[in-house]
């Protein structure tokens, strides 16, 4: 860690020494005309790209204005996602797209992929909405070339992007204090900086510490195994779901002629417990973890000509994972986890003509991990990316392939390497707008994308197996999108729609089954599962007097993903766990002088929470409405802003994983000021 924080520092001082020497250009001493060609090429790249791979996206006052206090709470509002939430603040919160599962999902932020060699899955409950400025969901891969391979290597990507400073004329700083308070003992301040270092350098600095003791009152309610007996039903107190947590987040950011340049810190440290599942009238557990994940991120960007453009970025994290079970009942646990990451990425893009663009790039990442627990193979990862890219616009049509080359080397001490593995991943989009006055668009997509396994499937003690070859996907998709012109006056401002049909094939499923002793299982590629779906969307802005806006949201997704493993199996064809056949959600916002009421409806349908689809594994559908009130003010010359939340306004008892329950009732209360 101290080597982390003054490389930090040095390479700091030396960017800004190195930019504050250079004869820099600044923008309003460009010629006119320059200035105009430059900004016009930079728009109509940005249009016709997002033709072809469009997203759902959330930013701006429409993200702050939800009753979501992380970026995984932000995410229930997008179609074909399906979160995995264990329960209260500190809960582990993963998310899965159209069924592919976890490991599946690629998470950026600012650009940059936050991976997990250990088991593959990012915890989306510990990044904060405080300093997040957008936040889009790509089925397939992101609309551009012009990116890192592994943008290229996903079956699903989400994008975070953290505030990116601007200020008006006159302004050098911004100051933003939140204090955030509610149930279960919630304190959540946070703190976000802006300096406007020169006319070419901004710094930011974020800071927010998370107190919960977790406790919260459900309802217990189980029947019997083969009649509707009531076994158990009772209300009681969540225990052990306490978290203490503080995230630390500093950035520079540059422009130089023709380029410009980000370098950003994170810190993310934790102490939490581990609710547990409520099983066989237990409510207390004896776990608990503890976090401490930092990396340092920087890219660069270069127009080198007019038609050649580079990108450079770079990475390296460190994260620590401690986690101790003093339960009595098991085995006891206290081991210590440490993952080393370094990746480089260098991208290319030519302008070939007005177009047709290529690319290529070349990414490495190199991971490395070790336990104090006996048998560990200290495994070491080298992952190389090498990508090719075109894009094509002609006219009503645009196109987009891509082929990704992946070679993994995996080497280890203690046991016999696996080798070296090499796969080609390609892909093609294509969209057409033939009513592009009326706003009307077609698209389609295919895609191949796989991922490894992760360090615990080859190598974890007892369960790993070395021999596991990588999970892969096919996806298909086939859509329709109208997107109205905006209207300033009137009562109707805007509306987009979009709808949405897919059939993904997942084969080599690594999935864990019993190895023959209790509590002793093995991974292996056995599973195969066949997914169907349909996502749609809707969105529309309507302003039925002045200073009035209503916004109001909609998705709906529909899956149907069956296990085609074995034909002997009894689940055969059944449908996968914790994947419901319908699930959507609905966000209506009202505006109107300063004042803002927002409601929110999120549904899950029935579902299985076990291979076979029987009566004793079936889930019942859960549903929560959220409500929320603001008021934007100006007292003393500051702006500020107070929000009061409910949220499961009617009390629903309910599990998004059976055995965890989740909150009844609760409230949030935030208030911030803006300098």
């Amino acid at each position: 860690m101290r080597f982390f924080y003054v490389f930090f520092f040095s390479l700091t001082l030396l960017t800004a020494n190195h930019l504050s020497a250079q004869t820099m250009a600044p923008v309003d001493s460009l010629a006119p005309s320059k200035l105009e060609l430059k900004l016009k090429e930079v728009v109509v790249r940005g249009e016709r790209q997002e033709g072809a791979i469009p997203s759902q996206r959330l930013s701006g006052t429409e993200l702050e204005r939800l009753n979501s206090l992380n970026v995984a709470d932000a995410l229930r509002f997008f179609a074909g996602v399906q979160l995995k939430d264990y329960g209260g603040v500190g809960g582990i919160k993963t998310v899965n797209i159209r069924s592919m599962g976890t490991n599946h999902v690629g998470v950026f932020y600012d650009g940059i992929q936050l991976a997990n060699a250990q088991n593959g899955q990012v915890d989306l409950g510990q990044f904060s909405l405080d300093n997040i400025q957008t936040i889009s969901l790509y089925n397939g891969q992101k609309s551009e070339i012009f990116q890192s391979a592994k943008d290229f290597n996903s079956a699903g990507s989400i994008y975070m992007w953290t505030r990116r400073p601007v200020f008006e004329d006159g302004e050098h700083y911004h100051l933003k204090l939140k204090l955030r308070t509610g149930s279960f003992g919630l304190i959540n301040p946070s703190l976000l900086v802006e300096q406007k270092l020169s006319d070419a350098v901004q710094a930011s600095f974020s800071a927010e510490w998370v107190s919960s003791n977790g406790e919260y009152k459900f309802r217990y309610r189980r029947k019997g195994v083969m009649t509707d007996q009531i076994m158990y039903d009772t209300t009681a107190v969540r225990q052990n779901g306490d978290v203490r947590a503080t995230r630390l987040e500093g950035a520079l950011f540059g422009q130089f002629a023709g380029g410009k340049w980000m370098l950003k810190a994170y810190n993310y440290t934790s102490e939490r417990g581990v609710p547990g599942a409520i099983v066989n009238n237990v409510w207390r557990r004896g776990e608990r973890i503890w976090d401490n994940n930092s990396f340092l991120q920087g890219s660069i960007d270069k127009d080198v000509t007019e038609r050649y453009h580079a990108r450079l970025a770079a990475k390296y994290a460190y994260y620590l994972t401690k986690y101790v079970n003093k339960d009595t009942t098991v085995m006891m646990i206290d081991n210590v986890y440490r993952q080393k990451e370094f990746y480089l990425s260098t991208s290319h893009l030519y302008n070939v003509t007005r177009w047709w663009d290529v690319s290529v790039a070349y990414d490495v990442q190199w991971n490395e991990m070790d336990a104090d627990m006996q048998g560990f193979v200290y495994p070491v990862r080298w992952h190389h990316f090498l990508s090719a890219a075109t894009a094509l616009h002609l006219g009503v049509l645009s196109v987009q392939g891509s082929v990704v080359y992946n070679h993994v080397d995996d080497r280890v001490r203690l046991a016999e390497s696996p080798g070296a593995r090499s796969v080609w991943t390609p892909a093609v989009f294509a969209s057409i707008t033939p009513l592009r006055h009326v706003g009307l668009s077609l698209r389609a997509f295919a895609k191949r994308s796989f991922r490894m396994p992760t360090f615990n499937d080859l190598y974890y003690a007892e369960i790993g197996n070395a021999r596991l070859k990588p999970e892969t996907v096919e996806q298909y998709n086939l859509g329709v999108a109208y997107k109205s012109k905006y209207h300033q006056q009137g009562v109707f401002t805007r509306l987009e729609m979009s709808l949405d049909g897919y059939r993904n094939f997942v084969t080599d499923k690594i999935v864990a089954y019993p190895k023959g002793a209790q509590f002793r299982w093995t991974m292996l590629n056995l599973g195969r599962v066949h997914i169907t779906g349909v996502d749609a969307t809707a969105n529309l802005t309507l302003q039925p007097m002045r200073d009035f806006f209503v916004t109001a949201r909609l998705q709906y997704t529909y899956q149907d993903a069956i296990d085609v493993t074995n034909h002997a199996d009894t689940y055969y064809r059944d449908q996968i766990p914790y994947i419901p056949w319908h699930s959507g959600s609905a966000a209506v916002q009202l505006a109107w002088n300063g004042w803002a009421l927002n409601y929110s409806f999120i549904y899950t349908g029935e579902r299985y929470n076990q291979q076979e689809n029987i009566i004793y594994n079936h889930t019942q559908p859960w549903y929560t409405h959220d409500i929320s009130i603001s008021k934007d003010f100006r007292l003393w010359k500051l702006r500020w802003r107070a929000q009061m939340e409910v949220n499961n306004l009617l009390a629903q008892d309910y599990d998004v994983i059976l055995n965890y329950p989740m909150p009844q009732r609760n409230w949030r209360a935030t208030l911030s000021v803006e300098i």
